[in-house]
């Protein structure tokens, strides 16, 4: 969480001591948006509805050829690299992050694998994972 605060501008009027905020969301399990050697790392979204898993992630900047994604035995892996612009600027401050990231997520149910889906628009990955027949649940009728 220090980190991102350290995009505001600290102020006795804005903001308490850090230590104080800081060990507020210490216990809290947040997802961090930077690992610990202050690389990028993308935010997920999991859903599950009836019939499916919808799996959704921001990676803006990227291009859909730098964004690998494998389903195997219950492991989804979703790769890629945020490349850097190459122009010669004279930056005062740089706040984007850039570089490779992996996130793996584990499947409780089977999934149908021909039949998963992605795309990519506007910076948004979508990722749907069907279940398969056999791990759907069935309506058992009582006589």
């Amino acid at each position: 969480m220090t980190r991102l605060l350290n995009l505001i501008p600290r102020s006795a009027s804005l903001l308490p001591a850090s230590d104080r905020l800081d060990s507020f969301f210490d216990n809290w399990n947040l997802p961090a948006l930077f690992d610990e050697d202050n690389t990028w790392m993308p935010a997920f979204d999991i859903a599950e509805k009836e019939g499916e898993y919808l799996i959704t992630a921001e990676l803006p900047g990227m291009d859909m050829k730098d964004i690998d994604i494998t389903f195997t035995e219950g492991l989804l892996t979703v790769k890629g690299e945020k490349k850097q612009e190459k122009e010669d600027k004279d930056y005062h401050r740089i706040e984007r992050r850039y570089g490779s990231f992996q996130r793996g997520f584990r499947v409780p149910e089977k999934v149908d694998t021909n039949k998963i889906e992605a795309s990519y628009k506007d910076g948004i990955l979508k990722l749907v994972l069907p279940k398969a027949e056999e791990s759907r649940a069935k309506k058992i009728k009582v006589t």
